[in-house]
């Protein structure tokens, strides 16, 4: 493709415009950056507004914008599964995370993993929380990087060798020093930019693409009959039925775990900010059906027949669909504006999710193990330092391995996560559960359900059990998550008859909690 030099142009400016808010949050709600507290969550004083584009920001990333329509377009209605997954998980957020806020805030916790290790003294088990976190996010790094690469591509600029890998080099290096000078202050602005521009992308969208494909009922009439809907299990099988269910449940339990998310949430200044967005945030899930339909209007547009696309779609496959659809329908200068608020919407998790894995090796790993003497200002140098390299080590993925080996182990994210459930939510409400019993439970888990996911060989995240001559296809999270609770439920039985009682270790008070 040659070079669309005006949506260059446009790309260019506003990638600018963000590189500079970036750079300025280092004095916005001026705080001491050589302290953890302040690099790595803002000094905790985010109000209802900036937490809600931070959270929006932080979950509905670039990727979402590329492969939630790729999947429309390519498989059809399984895609919608992403809806009521976002909508299922904000009450559970209204009712468990300013609980989980109150102890933190009280106990001076920055992560999950300090929660877990402060509730049951085991600093094995907080080291297994934060490995955990700490794995399911370097791949998530990468493919926010993928969706930048897709659209810088779909500019026209060079894709292949060194030259062309230079875009993306270059703004991951501009990430990585606003991040490293402004810590959470600078996604937390550029957030309220990107949030913004998405919106003002997917309602002109909405508008002006349905006008020109001869409205939504040509749309849907061009999308085969079987893409419409989930297919009708055969006998013996639940099918589609149980991948759908169990893909929004299971994706709805791991979200809010993601470190990343933590640390949005331990942000916020007070509970009833987080109730708050909670309360605000299913704006977020409108917005995510209206861009999974972005995927039937591509399809509907034909955009994988247009000649001009057929190198990038060779390339990126699906994923090309919603770039192929700004280009194919819109002004050049409006495309790029699409495209840098994709863009944009690539450095704001990756950078909230930077932060949150600094904060984890440091907290839960160099202070823990490995320099416990650490000073403040020498725990905040290591988590800033921790922090270019995490991301460099995500462009890692993209330069040196083949992208599939990135996507391969983002499948296993949510699986991941999943299994830091009892420890961080159930331990939020009970401390009956014995600490070596959760971490055996966990292990069970991740074991379980990393096993189901290589023996689809990483294609899928779904895995077919059959039980009593039915087979169940469903997340392979929610089996590894039901053992995981069933061996940590047992053991705990057995340690504590072993050990004549249960555990009493816990740093935390009953009113912390509330």
């Amino acid at each position: 493709m040659p070079v669309n030099w005006i949506a260059l142009a446009v790309f260019v400016a506003f990638f600018g415009f963000v590189t500079l808010v970036g750079f300025m949050a280092a004095n916005w709600r001026r705080g001491d950056l050589d302290l953890l507290h302040e690099w790595g969550l803002g000094g905790g004083r985010f109000g209802t507004l900036i937490t809600w584009f931070l959270l929006g920001g932080d979950l509905y990333t670039a990727y979402t914008f590329i492969a939630v329509p790729a999947l429309a377009f390519g498989a059809g209605a399984i895609a919608f599964f992403a809806v009521p997954y976002t909508t299922i998980v904000y009450p559970m957020t209204f009712v468990v995370f300013p609980r989980l806020w109150s102890v933190c805030r009280q106990n001076g916790f920055v992560t999950a993993a300090d929660f877990v290790r402060g509730r049951f003294g085991n600093r094995w088990l907080a080291l297994a929380i934060a490995a955990t976190g700490l794995l399911a996010t370097m791949p998530y790094i990468a493919l926010q990087l993928e969706g930048l690469q897709v659209v810088i591509a779909a500019l026209g600029v060079e894709s292949s060798g060194w030259l062309g890998e230079l875009p993306l080099i270059v703004a991951f290096v501009i990430l990585a020093a606003f991040t490293y000078t402004s810590g959470l202050r600078a996604p937390a602005a550029i957030a309220v930019v990107k949030d913004v521009m998405i919106y003002i992308t997917i309602f002109a969208a909405l508008i002006i693409i349905p006008a020109k494909l001869g409205g939504f009922g040509a749309i849907f009439a061009a999308i085969p009959a079987k893409n419409l809907i989930l297919a009708t299990p055969q006998p013996g099988s639940t099918g589609a039925y149980s991948a759908y269910a169990t893909l929004a449940l299971g994706s709805a339990a791991a979200l809010f775990l993601y470190p990343h998310a933590i640390t949005a949430v331990l942000s916020s200044s007070t509970r009833d900010v987080i109730r708050r967005n909670s309360a605000l945030l299913p704006a977020y899930s409108i917005v995510l059906a209206l861009i999974a339909l972005l995927g039937f209007m591509a399809y509907a547009a034909h955009v994988d027949q247009n000649p001009a696309f057929a190198a990038m779609f060779k390339q990126y496959k699906a994923n090309f669909a919603v770039p192929a659809l700004f280009l194919q329908l819109f002004p050049a200068w409006f495309a790029g504006f699409a495209f840098a608020a994709i863009g944009i919407g690539a450095l704001v998790p990756a950078a909230v999710m930077s932060i949150a894995a600094a904060n984890l090796w440091t907290r839960n790993i160099h202070l823990e193990f490995i320099n416990p003497n650490a000073s403040a200002r020498q725990e905040a140098r290591m988590a800033k330092l921790m922090s270019l390299i995490v991301k460099f080590g995500a462009l890692f993925f993209i330069l040196f391995l083949p992208l599939d080996y990135a996507i391969q182990l983002q499948l296993l994210g949510g699986v991941w996560m999943s299994q830091t459930l009892p420890a961080v939510l159930i331990g939020l409400y009970t401390r009956r559960l014995n600490s070596w019993g959760l971490l055996l439970g966990w292990a069970a888990g991740i074991g379980l359900g990393t096993w189901m996911v290589a023996l689809t060989g990483f294609k899928s995240a779904t895995y077919s059990l059959t039980l009593f001559g039915l087979t169940v296809p469903a997340y392979a999270a929610i089996y590894g998550l039901l053992v995981n609770i069933v061996v940590g439920t047992a053991a705990t039985v057995v340690i504590n008859i072993l050990n004549g009682g249960p555990e009493t270790r816990d740093s935390t008070l009953p009113a912390d909690y509330i």
